[in-house]
């Protein structure tokens, strides 16, 4: 397969307004996506969903006109979570579903990420072909003067979504009795999920609703959890609940403000899924990343993790593959297959209230199943070239390998959405981890600069 010039491992990611999120790259993924998927001789629709960045009009009007310039119409729903787009493209029968987000990144980048009429995100092959026709051959993909598209807002999106979410909880249980504290990171979920979550009963303290197209993710969220932290405490609340940027993913914070990552999630629904014979393919798709205590706790409950690259993109593809309904990544990411397409922070957050309602306890009981090893995640920002291939940073990958040997983990990468060098190393001897660290990100700064 050939590399690819715009699409990472989730969309089209960058700056603002440098390459490739500019509006002619915008526009030109519309016309290009637009005739990709404007198949039969029906009238066509895509769905458009952003966060709250400010470069979210701009990119915004530009796929418009790229869409409507290919005889698709547009359905624009303004700022709107994740997975409320992939949900909604299958709800409408749209050909396309859009969101125009950089996730958890900082209010300069955005991105463009792109779903298929089942609300899965598109294929690497499907990206290429998007890319080719990016590239070469627009012209010819232009629609009639009397063809082109329209565009469309749809108001009442949010509370679509809403309903959805709502529908995903028991509905024999209500949340009466806890105090949330949920942080939207000033992000796509900022009107949504306090609203779902007080309308199940919750008594509802909002943090970072308050968007003003530059503060998404900032000092707030799931990246950026100390605040809700803070506030569980000074709440006394029962829980905490962060999402980021886009609300795909999802931490929580127990009674005492302790942070509950995505790996204890994943546990938690996995022996309460397996306990009530929901739990599909005898096990939990997770990937290279996750904790050496997730596996040996899912084994002990007899069933399997099956590891997959970084991204969720690849654990829904495993899911899909292998028939697994449980997935996701220690930074929350959690996909639910029996309702959603991709990570849900909201869904997954409803998931694990049911199971502390169920049980009674508190948070701190249910969600902490096992005690992580002592893992060790350090980011080595560089401008150009491979210094993964430097002779030096080899050597000290390969000492590092041979000193953790087969009690410990060693995973090192390039990020697909920043320019960062991603070294992870896990084991039973924490000082040893922190070494190996150490050594091999000191050899990557003295090459990478």
């Amino acid at each position: 397969m050939s590399a690819k010039n715009f699409f990472g491992t989730d969309g089209i990611r960058g700056k603002a307004n440098s390459f490739p999120m500019t509006a002619e790259i915008a526009l030109r993924v519309g016309m290009a996506a637009g005739r990709i998927f404007r198949r039969g001789h029906h009238r066509h629709r895509v769905v458009i969903g952003k966060d709250t960045r400010l470069s979210g009009y701009m990119i915004e009007s530009a796929l418009v006109s790229g869409f409507t310039a290919t005889g698709m119409d547009v359905f624009q729903f303004g700022p709107l979570p994740t997975p409320a787009v992939a949900m909604l493209t299958r709800s409408l029968r749209a050909d396309l579903g859009v969101m125009i987000s950089a996730s958890h990144n900082a209010y300069h980048d955005n991105g463009i990420k792109l779903f298929g009429p089942d609300g899965y995100k598109l294929s690497d092959d499907v990206e290429l072909e998007i890319e080719s026709l990016m590239v070469n051959g627009l012209e010819e993909g232009l629609a009639a003067p009397d063809a082109i598209g329209r565009a469309k807002r749809i108001d009442d999106s949010q509370a679509r979504y809403i309903e959805f979410v709502k529908a995903t909880f028991p509905k024999r249980r209500t949340l009466e009795g806890l105090k949330i504290v949920i942080d939207c990171a000033n992000g796509a979920s900022y009107k949504v999920a306090p609203t779902a979550l007080w309308e199940l009963g919750a008594d509802v303290v909002s943090i970072g609703v308050s968007p003003d197209g530059f503060n998404i993710n900032k000092d707030c969220g799931s990246t950026a959890p100390d605040l809700l932290c803070e506030t569980v405490r000074s709440e006394k609340a029962d829980i905490g609940i962060a999402l980021d940027g886009d609300a795909d993913r999802v931490i929580v914070v127990d009674e005492h403000g302790k942070i509950v990552d995505g790996d204890q999630l994943m546990a938690m629904i996995a022996k309460s899924w397996s306990s009530e014979h929901r739990l599909a393919a005898n096990g939990i798709v997770a990937t290279v990343m996750s904790n050496l205590g997730l596996e040996q706790f899912v084994a002990s409950l007899g069933l399997t993790l099956r590891r997959t690259k970084v991204g969720d993109r690849y654990v829904v593809e495993a899911m899909r593959k292998e028939g697994f309904n449980v997935g996701g990544e220690q930074s929350g990411h959690i996909v639910l297959s029996d309702f959603t397409t991709t990570g849900d922070g909201l869904i997954a957050a409803l998931q694990v209230l049911a199971c502390v309602q169920e049980s009674g306890k508190p948070v701190s009981e249910v969600c902490s199943l096992f005690d992580p090893y002592p893992q060790i995640l350090r980011n080595v920002r560089y401008s150009e070239g491979s210094p993964l291939e430097h002779q030096d940073v080899q050597s000290a990958i390969r000492s590092g390998e041979t000193s953790l040997g087969k009690a410990g983990r060693l995973v090192i990468r390039k990020s697909g959405t920043e320019p960062l060098i991603r070294v992870m190393a896990e084991g039973e001897d924490q000082d040893l981890v922190h070494k190996v660290v150490g050594d091999i990100v000191e050899a990557l700064e003295k090459v990478a600069a």
